[in-house]
């Protein structure tokens, strides 16, 4: 593989020394958002403003070869500068903050030797489907940091067929060709053949080779997809299961070494319906589940979570703007939602949703002799409003607000967030206000 890996990327080095340069397009994006968090328990408050800035350049030559090279910046204000009371230029929170960042540095060769086949090779993004589990992190909440891999991307696009194979590396420890390593390996397919219809399959192996929290990972997840519109409804549909193994998962000194396993379904349903009068009003309903793990007891030293949660993997998909985003990933739940959304005028949008959150496994019973806590599903209430309005096509604005009415679930600590493998606290129930305003532009 090593050796394919290298050839590849050299042949494809090569094919661009003997392209000619034909067209060099510079493009670029802003992107900045106020937040405010709110809540009737004051330690929970928080506001600050994040942005995001991007530019890149992409090189067109002959023999359809092209080269993109995009570096990004994420930062919190007055977090990343020498201001205020550093007027001294001692301000050391710059130098502690990533700066400027090679986000996505890539060959790309198409259509070679008129097979329809392209080469994709370097750093790049991997957005696959509705990127409900491989994205790009860049969607409509809080922190946009942007996700981009690694990777060589071997593709065919014909008129209704696309395939892709993946090869990225997650992370590398310089040890021996797949020692000590994370990588990802996908196998992708979409079919277009049916108006206004698409399929897609998926299969993915992540193996996770770095003795963090265990010996070893093996993740696999296969899935299917279907979206698309008949008439005014609108559909998309998702399902995958992930099966695989964690061996020998720290920590190990108070009981015998164990392995822990993936066994967990996932399934991801949303419909709509456009009415045909004036605003052009879409009224939709969704249905979210990513299954639990069992928590099993482990004697005096507590409890074991032998079998996992589903893992989201690099979704770029939130369902909350509270207990779900793309670090948290809220898993071990279901996920109700309910919503409309409009458009007064071509450039205004407005969307309003409600969600209800309840975890799939409730926590273990922590009670003892006599007493016992069995702890609730129940998780809470999320309400939303936002709007998105075009003053031109490459500048918009949005705002929006959403409450999270916490359940009793929370207080119960279930394992909900990180993929279901830690538990989601609060000493007691409390209401969450969330308001931000934001600008992008591109060009």
């Amino acid at each position: 593989m090593r050796w394919f890996s290298l050839f590849v990327i050299a042949a494809v080095i090569s094919g661009v020394a003997v392209a000619e340069l034909q067209n060099v397009e510079v493009n670029g994006k802003v992107r900045i958002r106020g937040n405010a968090y709110v809540s009737d328990n004051q330690w929970a408050d928080s506001s600050y403003v994040e942005q995001r800035t991007r530019l890149g350049v992409k090189a067109d030559f002959t023999d359809n070869v092209q080269a993109v090279i995009e570096v990004d910046s994420y930062d919190v204000w007055g977090e990343d500068f020498r201001s205020g009371a550093y007027l001294l230029g001692v301000d050391s929170r710059a130098n502690s903050t990533n700066d400027v960042e090679i986000y996505q540095s890539y060959i790309k060769a198409s259509d070679l030797y008129g097979t329809g086949l392209s080469l994709t090779v370097g750093r790049q993004e991997l957005a696959l489907g509705s990127q409900w589990l491989f994205g790009v992190n860049d969607n409509g909440s809080s922190g946009f940091t942007g996700l981009s891999a690694d990777a060589v991307k071997l593709s065919y696009e014909g008129d209704t067929l696309k395939l892709h194979a993946i090869w990225a590396k997650a992370a590398d420890t310089f040890n021996d060709f797949g020692k000590g390593d994370v990588d990802l390996y996908v196998l992708a397919g979409s079919y277009t053949g049916i108006e206004d219809i698409t399929l897609e399959a998926y299969a993915a192996y992540l193996r996770d080779d770095i003795p963090a929290y265990a010996d070893g990972t093996d993740l696999y997840t296969i899935g299917l997809r279907g979206a698309g519109k008949i008439g005014a409804i609108d559909f998309e549909s998702e399902v995958a299961y992930q099966f695989g193994n964690v061996d020998n998962v720290f920590p190990r000194f108070l009981h015998d070494a164990q392995d822990a396993e993936f066994d967990a379904w996932a399934i991801n349903l949303e419909g709509g319906y456009t009415l045909d009068v004036s605003w052009s009003p879409r009224i939709f309903a969704g249905f979210t589940w990513f299954e639990g793990g069992d928590d099993h007891n482990d004697g005096l030293f507590g409890h074991h979570n032998n079998d996992l949660s589903f893992n989201r993997l690099f979704t770029n998909v939130e369902y909350s703007e509270f207990i779900d985003d793309t670090s948290l990933q809220l898993s071990n739940a279901f996920i109700y939602r309910l919503g409309v959304s409009a458009a007064p005028t071509e450039s205004l949008c407005v969307k309003f949703v409600a969600s209800y959150f309840e975890s799939d496994q409730e926590a273990p019973d922590t009670g003892i002799l006599w007493w016992h806590h069995n702890s609730s599903s129940d998780l809470g209430w999320e309400l939303g409003l936002y709007g998105d309005y075009k003053y031109t096509e490459d500048l918009i604005f949005r705002a929006g607000w959403a409450h999270f009415f916490s359940g009793n679930g929370i207080e119960d600590g279930n394992r909900v967030l990180l993929n279901g493998t830690s538990p989601l606290y609060a000493e007691d129930s409390h209401d969450f206000d969330y308001l931000f305003l934001e600008t992008e532009i591109k060009f």
